[in-house]
């Protein structure tokens, strides 16, 4: 009987080894040479990581770098100041073969902070373009973006950071061609007013995900909707698994969409990852090593990969980490 004991114990050691052997695991690729920092833009554009201002802290103007990677170790530095101003928790994607920057906050908490409604796109990341100064929606930051049946649209947002109310929480809907001229698709969508959140596409689909408020009323979601149209929206699940949140990131990889990371007042930052194909039903991804718990970090899909960049992480960051899943490897 002790012998058996004994050998029960080596298998089940073994059994747990060869469990963990099995998890996908987070690299990191190194602390990038740009500041630490959060709330930046990001694309993936021309072959390469890009990332561009931010926030450092809530008394001094954003930052208006731009910096790009072609493998998340070694980043130029491309434009010292672009001409954007407002560049803390804007709106960006890639569309069109062109980078986009939206919207956005400028100058924190000292005089003169304002919200953006501006639109500017590059061809190479260096020289930018601004289309209009004032988009058909109000000016806000932290809203929604992305491409949808060949158009851009923006969801949500808010008008205003450390000083609004909760007038100025949107869910409203916009979408454009060109980023010139925009149709207000609807007012008041279903879900309710928020900021903060994250929204993707996948498949036919567009996804609203979590968000709420931070200031002067505080609160968080998680929820998610979806539509076809931007017009009518279903909700999905109005309690996914994974807890309420502000500043997470989102996107989608493998057909499926991925949430990671973000803050609430009551957990602090979060350093979870979830996954889910429908926005019903998610499931968390357990990984050997992950980065450190962090909020308004950047995350990329790139060469077949997840990659997570700065963010917040008690201290700013300047991190890059990347996440390679096993072209066997199943939920």
């Amino acid at each position: 009987m002790r012998l058996f004991g004994w050998f029960l114990i080596i298998m089940l050691a073994a059994n747990v080894r060869l469990g963990a052997e099995a998890l996908p695991d987070w690299k990191l690729e190194g602390n990038a040479p740009w500041q630490a920092r959060d709330s930046q833009a990001e694309w993936v554009f021309g072959d390469q990581l890009w990332i561009g201002g931010g926030w450092f802290q809530s008394y001094e103007a954003p930052p208006r770098d731009v910096w790009s990677s072609s493998d998340g170790k070694v980043w130029q530095k491309r434009v010292l100041e672009a001409p954007w101003l407002h560049s803390d928790l804007p709106m960006n994607l890639t569309f069109s073969d062109r980078m986009w920057i939206m919207g956005g906050w400028y100058k924190g908490r000292l005089p003169g902070h304002s919200a953006s409604n501006a639109v500017w796109f590059s061809a190479d990341g260096i020289q930018w373009t601004q289309v209009t100064d004032k988009a058909g929606w109000s000016p806000r930051l932290a809203g929604g973006l992305l491409e949808h049946r060949g158009r851009l649209w923006v969801l949500g947002g808010t008008e205003d950071y450390y000083f609004g109310n909760d007038t100025s929480l949107k869910n409203d809907v916009w979408s454009s061609a060109d980023g010139k001229d925009w149709k207000l698709e609807t007012a008041k969508a279903a879900w309710s007013p928020r900021a903060y959140h994250q929204a993707v596409t996948l498949g036919d689909r567009m996804y609203v995900i979590g968000g709420g408020n931070y200031v002067p009323t505080y609160h968080t979601k998680n929820d998610v909707w979806s539509s076809s149209d931007g017009v009518t929206w279903i909700c999905e699940t109005d309690a996914a698994p994974w807890a309420p949140r502000l500043w997470f990131s989102a996107s989608v990889y493998r057909g499926r969409i991925w949430v990671l990371g973000g803050w609430s007042k009551e957990k602090d930052n979060f350093g979870d990852v979830w996954h889910s194909t429908d926005g019903k039903t998610w499931q968390r991804l357990e990984t050997k090593t992950c980065w450190k718990a962090r909020h308004e970090h950047s995350v990329f899909v790139f060469k077949d990969k997840l990659w997570v960049a700065g963010g917040h992480a008690r201290p700013l960051s300047n991190e890059v980490w990347s996440l390679h899943l096993p072209d066997d490897w199943k939920p």
